[in-house]
């Protein structure tokens, strides 16, 4: 998933910075990625920790986190896949409002696909209600569709918006792909809270932090996704079908400060790691400053491309680069 603000390219030198900085032995240490998205830092650490914290506000993301990080067990799914896949598509709510030929024509995926997104939800949620599959199935097979149908969705990679024609990826049928996850010996926990409130009932080693940078709302960027998660019932909204959302304190020019100070004074965790970069609503001073009043502070810096949407249609993308900061706290105790 091309995902605003992944650290996917970026997670090996994040862990090559954490490594080197933390004196605690990886395969003893309790990992939390607070603001953990798609998982792309937490899954780079799972195999390697003794356990890992995952949270995300938003509920896509928690699905994710559910399977990738949540997961940790063999699971035996390729007769669900094929089942699933060979179902035919239904109209549903995705179909009858996000599909082409919908009544407000919103071009999210073609009309075969956005049926077969609404059979396999359903089917989805017939075999949790019957008890044919347990929980850890039921999120992987959740996490496989948001991966599949974001992968034939008719948008420049986030659904702010959707394309005025269907490009070529999204003319491919959709087919349910498993979204593989790291088998581990030890579980792992995942959450799905606001992170100010939640880093006040945990506890660990190493604390991972990579919130929103701008005033980008994730729920608004996102919101199909959550749409297929959820598979609620509601009103759309306006031309893109926008449904209710939470706003981060972290979009936010007037609040952000107070909150990171708010949630770096209440860290029960030695070692605290902020990815952030130069285009932040935070500046560099602004952060160091905070996070010098808790413990010792160092910077790590790194060039890096700035997030590019889908450029399929030829859309005015720069590919200029922006610079990536890890802010590195080691936490003086309470």
């Amino acid at each position: 998933m091309n995902y605003i603000g992944s650290k996917h390219k970026l997670s090996s030198w994040i862990k090559e910075c954490i490594t080197q900085t933390c004196e605690v032995p990886l395969a003893e240490a309790v990992f939390c990625d607070l603001f953990a998205g798609t998982g792309a830092v937490a899954k780079s650490f799972k195999a390697d920790v003794k356990q890992i914290l995952a949270n995300d506000m938003e509920f896509y993301s928690y699905v994710l986190l559910k399977n990738y990080i949540g997961n940790y067990q063999n699971m035996d799914f390729e007769p669900l896949l094929k089942e699933l896949n060979a179902l035919d598509g239904v109209a549903g709510f995705i179909s009858n409002n996000y599909a082409e030929g919908s009544k407000d024509r919103r071009l999210y995926f073609t009309k075969e696909n956005g049926r077969k997104i609404d059979a396999i939800r359903l089917q989805i949620e017939v075999w949790k209600n019957t008890q044919k599959i347990d929980e850890a199935t039921y999120f992987f097979l959740l996490a496989s569709l948001i991966e599949s149908a974001d992968k034939v969705a008719n948008t420049a990679s986030v659904y702010g918006a959707y394309l005025k024609k269907i490009k070529p990826s999204a003319t491919k049928t959709l087919v349910l792909m498993p979204a593989l996850f790291r088998e581990t010996k030890n579980d792992h926990f995942v959450f799905q809270e606001d992170a100010n409130a939640l880093i006040k009932k945990i506890n660990g080693d190493i604390l991972y932090l990579d919130p929103p940078y701008n005033a980008r709302q994730y729920g608004a960027n996102y919101h199909l996704l959550n749409t297929i998660a959820k598979m609620d019932i509601f009103v759309p909204k306006g031309k893109t079908g926008l449904r209710e959302y939470a706003k981060s304190n972290y979009c936010k020019t007037g609040e952000v400060a107070t909150s990171f100070e708010d949630l770096i004074a209440n860290a029960q965790f030695k070692y605290i790691f902020l990815s952030y970069n130069n285009e932040g609503l935070l500046s560099q001073n602004k952060v160091e400053n905070i996070m010098k009043r808790y413990g010792k502070y160092s910077l790590e810096t790194k060039d890096y491309q700035r997030f590019k949407a889908d450029k399929t249609e030829n859309r005015n993308h720069k590919a200029d680069k922006t610079l990536e900061y890890l802010h590195v706290l080691k936490k003086s105790p309470l």
